[in-house]
Order: C-alpha cells, then structure tokens, then sequence
C-alpha cells in the first residue's frame, strides 16, 4: 500500500516537473526540424548534464530537430512512477535496483545491462562537501559523529543518492576490518547527528546551502556544479569513499530516437557534457581539460585513496538492497527508523 501511495503521489509531481516549467520540462531543438518528442525521466542530480548533452546532440544529424520532455526527482519515487504510468523513452536513474524496478514490470528488456558499460552512463564518487574554510576542520569520516556536527543527507526511501552515501559511510568501517556490529554501530552515530533527511539529492544540496549543516553527504559533481554556480562551499574526498555509477535504459515501448541518444551519452562527446558539469566519465578518452568548479583545473578527478565499488565490496544491488535496504529488515533502514530523522 506504502508503495501505491508513494508512486501515485510521484506521478502526480513528477507530470507537475514536466509541465509546469518550459525550462526544465519542455527541452531540445527549438524549431520545427523534427517532431520527435523524447520523454527522459530521471533522478534529480543530472538534469543540467542531460540538458547540456541534449543541446549537443541536436547539433548533430541523428538528434536534430529532437525534443525532450522531462521530468526529474528522487530516483526511487521516479522509478516507481514510471511503473505507475508516467511517459519515459529513456530513464536515467541513481541506482541499479531503479532500473530492474522496470524489468520486472516488463518495462525495460533484461538485457539492459548487457554492453561493455553495463548499463552505466554517469559516474561519479561521495564526497564531504562543507561551508567554504571547512570551519568544522572535517578532514574524514570519523570527523562526523562527534558531538554537535549537524549533517546533511537524503533519505535512502526516495533518494538513489542516499543509498550511495550510505554505503560509502559504511565502507568506511567495512572495508577496513570492521565487522558488520562495528559498521551498524558508526551508521547509528551517524544518523544520530543527522539535521536534515531531504527526498533527494538535489534537495539535500539545497538544504545545506542554505544553511542546513556542517556537511552534507553528497556526490562530488554535486559540489562541482554548487561551486560552478556561484556557491560558497569546499568538499572534501574522504579516505575510503565508493564509486557511484548511474544507470541509464531505453524502454521497451520507446522511440526509436531514443537509442541514438543513448549512443550519444555513452559516446566522448556524451561523456565530455558530463565531465563539464562534474561527473567522472566512464570510458577513456574523454577531454576533461576546463572543468570550471574543480578543486585543481589540472586533476579535476583525483584517484580517491581507497575507491570501493558495488560489484567487488557489496556484491551486487539486489544482494545489498535486501541487506541494507529493505522496508522491513534492511539494516541501514531500521538504523533511521530507530533514529527518528525519517518522515
């Protein structure tokens, strides 16, 4: 019932996005070349790099004339949307259990995943991100359970963000010979001295600048494109952190177009888009020279000192979506529920 509720209200926003605003709902060529509509539907972080890398591909001949509809929000509520109803040619979500949402409402074809990417079109890493001169001094993970640090991160209901984070903050005890006692014991500080628990990504980077706590767990390109838009803050890569990857599929029922887009993110010029706007890319090749907001314009993607990932550290996502995040038994979901930060 929780789940119905939750998708009927997500469809009901999620058209609100895509109607509501020329800007972000109604995108593309902007002339009547073609009359191709594509209908993108996605989680919140990437809406800037999706317009960007649709503004390109209408520059060429598969995409011109092409344009989009969109609507974006936390993944999860988006995911279940699309099962409820709402239009999608192409979906770009946080994480993979997203996606396989829409396999099994036969959606999406199980072979998704099967290309050298394996379904992924966006990468990026979690990040501490905190008010400009770090005035708490976070240097790490450690650093925020101590007493009177005021954190902010979305919540692992909605958010694909959050489960990113999550994971990341217990790999941090996890991945360097704690026990899974030791990792549920940090997570319980942690959310402990949670100050705000926002529906998604975006939201969570907008309740910390404006002025919501002392570090908000976010994705590094969050803070990239905060800085590129004039925000005051600096963020920090922890010692053990994790490497997000974003899945992104065509529908069963979609345009033809859509796989020409498709091609087109997975492509260099794609990837560059992305890169402008913060991401890592996730093929070699890619020019990432001018990544305005970067810490070092040199190295705008330093190597974190110990990157986990989901397949070598946690298996897989249907492995760690029962473990940490089922409604009833997920650890990381009984440890806010039992905090008291959920709504």
């Amino acid at each position: 019932m929780k789940t119905r509720i939750r998708a009927t209200i997500a469809i009901a926003l999620a058209a609100g996005l895509a109607l509501s605003a020329c800007g972000s709902g109604d995108e593309g060529a902007s002339s009547g070349g073609g009359s191709t509509t594509l209908s993108i539907v996605g989680f919140a972080v990437p809406e800037a790099a999706n317009k960007a890398i649709a503004q390109a591909w209408n520059k060429t001949p598969e995409g011109k004339g092409v344009r989009f509809q969109t609507s974006y929000g936390a993944s999860g509520d988006q995911s279940r949307a699309v099962v409820a109803g709402l239009k999608a040619d192409y979906v770009h979500f946080s994480v993979t259990s997203d996606v396989t949402r829409l396999v099994d409402a036969d959606l999406v074809d199980p072979t998704w995943d099967d290309g050298p990417n394996k379904g992924v079109v966006s990468s990026s890493i979690v990040v501490l991100a905190v008010p400009k001169g770090n005035p708490k001094n976070i240097k790490d993970w450690d650093d925020l359970i101590k007493p009177g640090i005021k954190i902010v991160t979305p919540n692992p209901a909605s958010s694909g963000a959050a489960r990113w984070n999550a994971l990341a903050a217990w790999g941090h005890i996890a991945a360097n010979g704690g026990t899974d006692a030791q990792a549920t014991e940090y997570l319980t500080k942690l959310f402990a001295n949670v100050s705000s628990l926002p529906n998604s990504g975006r939201d969570a980077t907008t309740s910390f600048l404006n002025g919501g706590g002392d570090v908000l767990l976010a994705y590094e390109n969050e803070a990239i494109l905060a800085t590129q838009n004039g925000e005051e803050l600096d963020w920090v890569i922890p010692s053990t952190t994790i490497k997000i990857e974003n899945p992104g599929a065509v529908l069963k029922a979609a345009d033809p177009k859509a796989k020409d887009w498709l091609n087109f993110v997975l492509s260099k010029d794609g990837q560059r888009q992305f890169a402008l706007k913060g991401f890592r890319p996730i093929i070699d090749g890619v020019d990432t020279t001018g990544i305005e907001g970067a810490k070092d314009a040199n190295d705008p993607f330093p190597t974190p000192p110990k990157l986990l990932t989901v397949e070598k550290d946690f298996g897989s996502w249907s492995d760690l979506s029962k473990k940490f995040f089922d409604e009833k038994e997920g650890i990381i979901v009984k440890i806010i529920t039992a905090s008291g930060k959920a709504s």
